[in-house]
This record gives structure tokens, C-alpha cells and sequence, in this order.
């Protein structure tokens, strides 16, 4: 969701001679300036963590990086070229990051000053970045290739040094093939000139930078998806692509010290499950227990099914957490960004294909984070959105009162740990609210102070009715409780959400109450005349007929509502709903508009058919019009007309006066008078609201 404003472009000055002043805004005086970005990055790649600054910058596949601190610190930078970020690394205190893109180039970006730019670039012809590695408080970068060798880069000048590692100095005599990419690279924890690179196939060497020679070796039966060092820098963890984690000791690189397949059980054959990859582990020593290991993935496969899974080891404790989408990355943060001490682990942040979530590792049970500004705003898909400024002062703090009761339970008590960086108060003078409707049937209330989102109160419309009940018809595939239309009265606090065939109006109240909401069956029918007559003649006024009813399933209709008195919380509470009835064995065309007069008391609903005006206090139907009878001949959206046989039908329902025969002149746009005169039939003092909302 992104956030326009328009701002006055700048003009040229006129020539002295010319005196006239053009007065008239015009379009080209204007430009339109995105000032705020909202919810989650799409399609996320790369994951990186400044523990000093506590940043947190998440890569996408379309070339784009968000930085996330504290509330009010969100900041969106674009590369050029909309490629993949497939890394990200932060210059740790520096205000800086190298970004990798597939297309084998590195941007070094600065964070300084206040809109973030790329200050160097440098681009590989030759080979394909697969894997890079910053040490902390290093001017050396490592960058492992597709060909298995190793560049050096020098950060200050973003300049490759010269060094190079190549793939067959690393296996010496221990092989005879290619050992595949480089997937890992990461510096020894007690010894900073050791650099352990891991090689897809399965092989390890610790590279002595100063002598330039291989200290040893590690063969790994199965290939290799990450390493991680234990802070001593004497052992280290990989996690295989059979799910299996092997621990190797520095000093004897023969045999593995451990090898364990954490969630395969061995089966009646003697043999282990079949287990999914994992995809990464993360070693954490903690300086008052045991340490922490935290992978992703390795799941047997025939228990694993869709779900994503992080496994947390602590101790003798596996614990198996469950996420809602694929995991993407992960990060574990520490109290310490010094590799070669306890690192003390406190939380997880967790990269998922639409959201990302942070595990409190010091509570039991490892609960949640709840994010201040919470990014899912498509929790549900967004179907419907509309934007409210210059609110009473009233109505913020009505919203939160009731939107605090429906706060969620079960999240740390600990404060939220992404809390960099500083931004100063944009905070506008005058309220600010977005509402946005949801596939589900939900509605959400945002609080836009500024560059922050937050959500002010839910409201779920989709249990107002009878899903065993519903008649969505053969073609329809999502759900008939997805909102279409939003039309809410900031003053009165009236609400009207409408899906595809209903249109239902709330009002606010601070009390929980018993509520019957009332329903009301609407038929708009889109009858023409195979006539040609002009549209300027006279013609007798509209037929008075009942295009309403408040009885129950008297016309087939998409929804059905709930019968009965049920108990509403505080907030909004349902006062009427008005159903679009089948026309002809036809559901009826989707609702593509609504609106609120609180001061007469009317809700105005059309559709592609036409309108009808309901009177919201007595709830009744007034009027239901075509928009044949709007527009006559003119009619933009006109259709061929139904066949005989089905029209016959519909007036054999009572859709038609019993007593009035259908001439060519009864389908033509009426005059203004013979609309007061059918209005003012209804109720006289509604004549000036009804008649702008037909004109």
C-alpha cells in the first residue's frame, strides 16, 4: 500500500512583459510524490540484522530493500535494475550495507545521510556470486562463486583485491572432481585469518589467508546447506540436504564428532525416516545454560506435508513451531555482536513469504513479539480500501477504546527488540483513517499517523449470515462475503460494507447489546424496450410497485442471514441488511457502489442494473430503478434485453403492477416531475436527497 501527495510543481517564471496572471489550476501544475510505503515487502529474499544499530533490512525479488527500526523508522530503497537481492549484509555501526543481486553485482549503499544512496558498484562478468561473508569490524569482503573460487574486495575502495582463492587449491589430492559452488564462507571465531568454505558437494576447507595454503579438509557425505561456529572457534555445525546435522571438530577433520537426524525416527527395517533438507542452523552458546540450536526444515517427508517448521534444541527440549507461510530466512540475535563470545541468544526474527515474526527465546513456551506496526494488511486479501482525513477528534479515541478489548493474547511481555534508529514527528494535524475490507468479509480500522500503520479495531461482517445456507451460483468462485464497497458517515459514525450481493449498515455504540439485524430484500431489474421511440416524449409516471419485502426467504437469494437475537460486542453492531434478490434464475449483478445520508437517514446501493434507496429508520425499500429509467437511449452499460419468456416470468412474481400493461413508453428516461411524484409518494420531505442521487 503506498501513500500519494500531491505537490505543486515548480513553474517557470514568466516574462516580465506579460502581466496576465493564469489563475486557473490546471493538472500540469501538480505531481504526485509517494511519502509512505505500508505492509510487508512482496516477494522477500534476503534477511540481514545490525545487533549495534538494531536495524533490520529485508531484500526482494523485484530490487528492493526496506529498512526497519523502531516505529516510525521505515525506509524503502530501490536498485535500478528491478533484479533480485539475494544478500544482504550490514557494515555493523557503520551506517552502510552491500546488497548482491542476481545479476552479479554489488551495491554498497549508505545509510548516513537521510535518503539512503549507493555510493560504489562493481559488477562480476566472469563468474556468478552464489554465497558472501563480512566479518565484523572487517574492510574484507568474501565472495564465493559458482565455479567454487573465492574474491576478496576491499570495501574502502570497492576494489577486488587481487586475492584470489581457487577451487583447486582447496581439495588438493582429497578429490579429483569439481566440488560444486561455494555455499558458505564464515571466518574462524578464535582465529580471524582461518576461512572455513563450504562447497556444495559436501566438502569443507579451512583456508590459512596468511600462508595462502589449505589447514584441512571435511568431507561430508551429504550435500551442505549452511555452517555455523560454536564461539570458541574449536567445532562448528552443518546442516545437510538429508536433514541431518553433523558437528566436526577443528582439530580432527577425519570423522565428524556427531551426527544426528533430530526429527527422523528409525522404522521397523532399521532404517531412518526419509527427512527434508534443512535449509539452516544457527549455533548459540548461552553463558548460564545450554546452547541454543535453531534450524529450519527437516521434517520427515511424509509428515511434513506444506507446513514450514523452526525447530528450536535447548538442552534435552526440542520444541517445533509451526509458520503460517514458507520460511525464507531467519536470524538469530544476540546480546553481543562479538562472534568469539557466549553470545546469549534473545530472539528469532523470522523471514516468511508474507509477513515476519520474532520469537522471545527468554520466555517459556517461546512466544511471539507482538509487532507495533503489524505489516499484515493482507491477513486477508485486500478487496476494498478508502481513506477519511479532517476526522472528529472524537472519533480516534472511540476506536481504540473498543479495538484494546479485542487485543490478542498469548505475546511476550518483553519489548520488542527491532528498535533502531531515529525519525522525527510527521505526524499531520488533523486525524487520518484507512479502512480496508477483506476477502474474509472482515473490515480493519488503521490509524495512519504519519509513516506508521496501525490497527485501531476490527470488525467481522461474514458472521451475520448462514454460510450452509449461501446460493453463490455455478459460476461464482470466491466468496460472496468478500467486501466489495466501503461507504462509512465520519459524524454520525455510520458504516455500510457491501459484498457482491448485500450491503449491510452498522452503527457504533461503547455497549455490548442483543441484536436482530433486520434484513431487507431488494430486487433491481435491468428491463428495456425493443422500441425506438425518442427519449424526450412524454410518457405515463413510474408504476408504485413493491420492489421490496422484509419476509424470509421469499426470493432466492445469494446470502441468508442469521435469524434471530445474537450478542454483539462494543463497537459496530448490525442494524440492517439489505440482500439483492435472483432476477429471472440469475444472481444479481455485484454491488459497485454505496451511500450514506445520515441526515435523511438513507442508504443508496447500485449495481450495473441500477439503484434503490432505502430508508434506514423505518427499513424499507423506497425506490428501485433500472438504469433504463435513468438514463433512457443513453444508458452507458445497456444489455441485450431478456428473452420474452423470462421477462413473463419475472412480472408473474409481482415484480410488475398486477394492473399495468407494459407499453414502449414505460421504459423511457422519466422527467424530473414524474420523479418528485414517485418519491413524494414514499415520504415528501426526502424529494431533494433522492432526486441528486437519481440525477
Amino acid at each position: 500500500m503506498s501513500w500519494f501527495k500531491i505537490r505543486p510543481a515548480m513553474a517557470k517564471a514568466a516574462p516580465k512583459a506579460e502581466t496576465a496572471v493564469e489563475e486557473t489550476l490546471q493538472s500540469d501544475h501538480f505531481q504526485l510524490a509517494k511519502v509512505v510505503r505500508h505492509g510487508f515487502p512482496h516477494q522477500p529474499t534476503a534477511l540481514a540484522f545490525d545487533p549495534v544499530q538494531n536495524l533490520l533490512a529485508i531484500g526482494t525479488k523485484s530490487g528492493s530493500i526496506r529498512i526497519i527500526g523502531r516505529p516510525g523508522v521505515d525506509r524503502h530503497i530501490q536498485h535500478e535494475a528491478e533484479i533480485a537481492v539475494i544478500q544482504v549484509l550490514f557494515l555493523i555501526n557503520e551506517g552502510a550495507l552491500v546488497s548482491v543481486c542476481a545479476d552479479d553485482q554489488l551495491h554498497l549503499w549508505s545509510l548516513r545521510q537521510k535518503k539512503p544512496e549507493i555510493i560504489h558498484a562493481l559488477k562480476f562478468q566472469r563468474e556468478k556470486i552464489t554465497f558472501c561473508h563480512l566479518p565484523f569490524q572487517s574492510k574484507w569482503l568474501y565472495i564465493g562463486t559458482q565455479k567454487g573460487n573465492v574474491h576478496v574486495l576491499n570495501l574502502e575502495s570497492f576494489v577486488l583485491s587481487g586475492y584470489i582463492i581457487n577451487w583447486n587449491k582447496t581439495i588438493e589430492l582429497i578429490r579429483r572432481t569439481h566440488p560444486g559452488p561455494v555455499v558458505h564462507l564464515s571466518a574462524n571465531q578464535s582465529d580471524p585469518n582461518k576461512l572455513l568454505i563450504g562447497y556444495e558437494t559436501g566438502l569443507l576447507t579451512l583456508w590459512d589467508l596468511k600462508s595462502k595454503v589449505a589447514e584441512c579438509q571435511f568431507n561430508c557425505k551429504e550435500a551442505i546447506k549452511s555452517v555455523s561456529w560454536h564461539h570458541e572457534g574449536k567445532q562448528f555445525i552443518c546442516s545437510h540436504g538429508d536433514g541431518s546435522l553433523t558437528t566436526w571438530n577443528v582439530k580432527s577433520s577425519q570423522q565428524s564428532v556427531s551426527t544426528i537426524l533430530p526429527h527422523g525416527k528409525l522404522g521397523r527395517d532399521g532404517k531412518p525416516e526419509t527427512c527434508r533438507a534443512i535449509n539452516k542452523v544457527e549455533l548459540c552458546t548461552n553463558r548460564s545454560s545450554d546452547p541454543f540450536t535453531v534450524f529450519s526444515g527437516g521434517m520427515p517427508v511424509e509428515k511434513a506435508g506444506q507446513t514450514p517448521t523452526l525447530t528450536i534444541m535447548h538442552g534435552s527440549n526440542t520444541t517445533v513451531l509451526e509458520m503460517e507461510y514458507q520460511i525464507i530466512d531467519f536470524i538469530v540475535l544476540c546480546s553481543t555482536p562479538w562472534n568469539n563470545d557466549f553470545q546469549d541468544p534473545y530472539a528469532v526474527i523470522v523471514l516468511l513469504q508474507n509477513d515476519f515474526i520474532v520469537i522471545d527465546l527468554t520466555s517459556p513456551n517461546y512466544p511471539c513479539f507482538e509487532n507495533p506496526c503489524p505489516m499484515d494488511i493482507h491477513e486477508s486479501l485486500v478487496t476494498a480500501c478508502c481513506y477519511f482525513s479532517n476526522c472528529p477528534t472524537d472519533l480516534m479515541p472511540a476506536f481504540y477504546s473498543v479495538g484494546y478489548r479485542q487485543k490478542k493474547t498469548g505475546f511476550s511481555e518483553k519489548e520488542w527488540p527491532v528498535k533502531g534508529g531515529e525519525w522525527p514527528s510527521v505526524a499531520t494535524s488533523y486525524e487520518e483513517i484507512i479502512i480496508t475490507g477483506h476477502a474474509d468479509g472482515s473490515v480493519k480500522f488503521w490509524n495512519a499517523p504519519g509513516v506508521t500503520l496501525q490497527v485501531l479495531y476490527k470488525l467481522k461482517t461474514a458472521k451475520l449470515f448462514d454460510e450452509t445456507q449461501c446460493n453463490y451460483g455455478p459460476d461464482v468462485v470466491d466468496s460472496p462475503f468478500a467486501i466489495q464497497v466501503i461507504g462509512m458517515c465520519v459524524e454520525s459514525r455510520l458504516l455500510c460494507v457491501a459484498g457482491k450481493s448485500h450491503a449491510s449498515l452498522f452503527r457504533f455504540s461503547k455497549q455490548e447489546a442483543m441484536i436482530d439485524c433486520v434484513p431487507v430484500e431488494i430486487t433491481i431489474i435491468y428491463d428495456i424496450s425493443d422500441g425506438s421511440e425518442s427519449p424526450d416524449l412524454d410518457y405515463p409516471s413510474l408504476p408504485l410497485t413493491p420492489f421490496y419485502t422484509s419476509s424470509p426467504q421469499s426470493h432466492p437469494t445469494c446470502v441468508k442471514l442469521k435469524f434471530g437475537p445474537r450478542k454483539w460486542s462494543s463497537g459496530y453492531q448490525p442494524d440492517l441488511c439489505c440482500i439483492l434478490t435472483w432476477v429471472d434464475g440469475e444472481p444479481p449483478s455485484p454491488i459497485s457502489s454505496v451511500a450514506i445520508n445520515s441526515k435523511f437517514g438513507l442508504l443508496v446501493l447500485g449495481n450495473d442494473a441500477g439503484l434503490a434507496v432505502v430508508d434506514i429508520l423505518q427499513k424499507t425499500c423506497l425506490l428501485s430503478v433500472g438504469t433504463p429509467d435513468i438514463y433512457g437511449s443513453m444508458d452507458p452499460y445497456s444489455r441485450s434485453p431478456r428473452s420474452p419468456k423470462l421477462k413473463s416470468s419475472s412480472r408473474s412474481q409481482g415484480f410488475d403492477g398486477p394492473s399495468h400493461c407494459m407499453t414502449p413508453d414505460d421504459v423511457k428516461s422519466p422527467n424530473i416531475e414524474q420523479i418528485e411524484q414517485t418519491v413524494l409518494h414514499f415520504h415528501g420531505h426526502r424529494v431533494l436527497v433522492c432526486r441528486a442521487s437519481i440525477m
